[in-house]
């Protein structure tokens, strides 16, 4: 923020002086960045007394910290937006042997709690000026008039002291601060110190949401390695096409723009856009198999198919023996031939059971055939009794078409979304945060109305949604972290992209940004190993020889 300042204004005029001092309020209590406000404040002071020089200190722990100091005879400009930082030791509030340190003017002012005015420095006997003379020395000044104020909060306590140095009359002599001049300081501290706790806590309670927001990543990230990766991730990707988005200068998204607001309630969308996964079973959202449950029942059937041999073992030995007392050595040929077979039709049975349970390419019709052909058939079991080599349930797994989910733990896996947008909608959201259950809740809508839990379309979403939905899908199929499939890569995952563009999936422009702008690189050059990062195959892929 920046308010005019007149001195020589302010110094005639009381009237203009109070006016001035309702504008800092004002002002003060709009300002979002600390910096700027620390600055404001004593740019603010600096102009009611007529100082030339000041600092502003901050109080953390038992110390003073300088954060601002200005001197305009110096030229000296250390602390706030875009400025170097003082990098001066603080001042403690204790001596060494633990006494308190009322030689120092700003350290006096917060522990008495009251304004410091001094007249003439070097003719100042209860204060230390050790370094301020040393100061002058070297710069060839001469710091006379001090005047510390103490800055409280609404509880009283002391946070900041605000120090000005040689107040000047309209002829730029040096004079004391007057009486005048420090009600006027010490009515700047009183606001200024209400406005920098207010922008404190302000800071304080976004950083507090924004690590409960990172905290329940974590708690998904404990409940299952596989999916930490990607809560991490998507933000990332999130906000890099959403500063794509916000620097386009033309076409379809040339009015799309973001304020810090909408870009810190974006970022929290991306951060717990998957929160529903909280409540999401353990053993639907790390299905590796298809016959995955606490653990995986192939090896059950792989004990089935033994038995199944050791069943046929025990008939072969039995007919073996038969031939021979028959003196019969075709008989025993033909069951030692026999079992032969049966073993190897159980080995290449279990074979494909067992490639079929990993789910990564799609099931034939054949294939399921198959399985359940493999499933009606009986072995003997150690008790004597018969069962079949697959129960319902496992034939029921092993013949689902894609992935590792049955219709029912699909619905549950996708069920995540809908605890995710009741979690959201649940929370009493800020103004500046009430579209973080839109964008988090519509990462699974598709721009053509056939997404869930809603079915919106490309209108009824807005950009932000529509940008989580791309960095959501890319990320998952880049992942290498996920159980139940390989990492695709780079140019597997932008020919799938480029078909769900083509199919009405995605946005069709932020496609095109995402394209063009090379973001699949940046976020591939970030996160990807190099193997991943096949290059040469993507610029043959249409559309991306040019961007490439």
């Amino acid at each position: 923020m920046t308010i005019a300042t007149d001195r020589d204004r302010l110094a005639a005029s009381p009237l203009a002086r109070l006016e001035y001092l309702n504008a800092i309020g004002v002002s003060l209590s709009g300002e979002r960045d600390i910096g700027r406000l620390l600055e404001t404040i004593l740019a603010a002071a600096k102009a009611l007394t007529g100082a030339d020089g000041g600092t502003l200190y901050r109080l953390a722990g038992r110390e003073l910290r300088f954060e601002i100091v200005r001197n305009d005879s110096l030229g000296i400009a250390l602390g706030g937006p875009g400025k170097s930082a003082p990098g001066l030791p603080p001042l403690p509030l204790s001596m060494p042997d633990g006494s308190p340190n009322l030689k120092a003017v700003a350290c006096h002012a917060v522990l008495s709690g009251k304004t410091v005015n001094i007249a003439d420095a070097y003719a100042e006997s209860g204060f230390d000026f050790a370094a301020a003379r040393d100061f002058d020395h070297r710069m060839g000044y001469r710091s006379q008039s001090f005047l510390a104020v103490p800055m409280r909060n609404h509880e009283g306590e002391v946070i900041a002291v605000l120090q000005l140095v040689n107040a000047m009359d309209s002829s730029g002599r040096v004079r004391a601060f007057d009486a005048e001049g420090q009600r006027l300081a010490e009515s700047l501290a009183s606001q200024a110190a209400v406005a920098l706790a207010n922008r404190d806590l302000i800071d304080q309670l976004e950083t507090l949401f924004e690590s409960l927001a990172t905290l329940i990543n974590s708690a998904i990230d404990d409940k299952s390695i596989h999916t930490s990766g990607h809560c991490q991730r998507v933000p990332v990707l999130t906000m890099m096409i959403a500063e794509a988005a916000h620097e386009a200068m033309q076409g379809p998204l040339a009015e799309f723009r973001m304020t810090d607001k909408d870009r810190h309630e974006l970022k929290i969308a991306a951060l717990l856009h998957d929160c529903g996964k909280i409540i999401t079973p353990a053993h639907v959202m790390d299905k590796a198999t298809k016959l995955q449950t606490i653990q995986d029942r192939i090896a059950l059937i792989a004990t089935r198919f033994e038995a199944a041999k050791a069943s046929a073992r025990a008939a072969m030995w039995e007919a073996i023996l038969s031939a021979r007392e028959a003196e019969d050595p075709a008989t025993e040929a033909r069951a030692r031939e026999a079992y032969a077979q049966e073993a190897a039709r159980l080995d290449a049975d279990f074979a494909f059971l067992a490639r079929a349970n990993v789910g990564s390419e799609k099931m034939r019709p054949e294939d399921q055939s198959r399985v359940r052909a493999i499933g009606a058939r009986a072995y003997q079991r150690a008790d004597g009794e018969s069962e079949p080599l697959l129960t319902a349930d496992e034939i029921d797994n092993l013949t689902i078409v894609s992935g590792t989910l049955l219709p029912k733990e699909r619905e549950v896996m996708n069920g995540h979304i809908v605890s995710t947008i009741k979690m959201l909608e649940a929370l009493p959201w800020p103004r500046h945060l009430e579209r973080v259950p839109e964008y988090a809740g519509g990462h699974h809508e598709r721009v053509d109305g056939r997404g869930y839990p809603r079915g919106l379309t490309r209108a009824q979403m807005s950009v932000p949604a529509r940008i989580m939905a791309i960095a959501d899908i890319f990320e998952a199929l880049t992942a290498a972290d996920r159980p139940y499939k390989t990492a695709k890569s780079l140019s597997e995952s932008l020919a799938i992209l480029s078909q769900m563009h083509s199919s009405g999936h995605i946005d069709p422009d932020l496609f095109d940004l995402f394209v063009r702008e090379k973001l699949y690189l940046r976020y591939a050059q970030q996160f990807l190993p190099p193997a991943q990062i096949d290059m040469d195959e993507v610029v043959k892929l249409p559309g991306f020889g040019a961007s490439a």
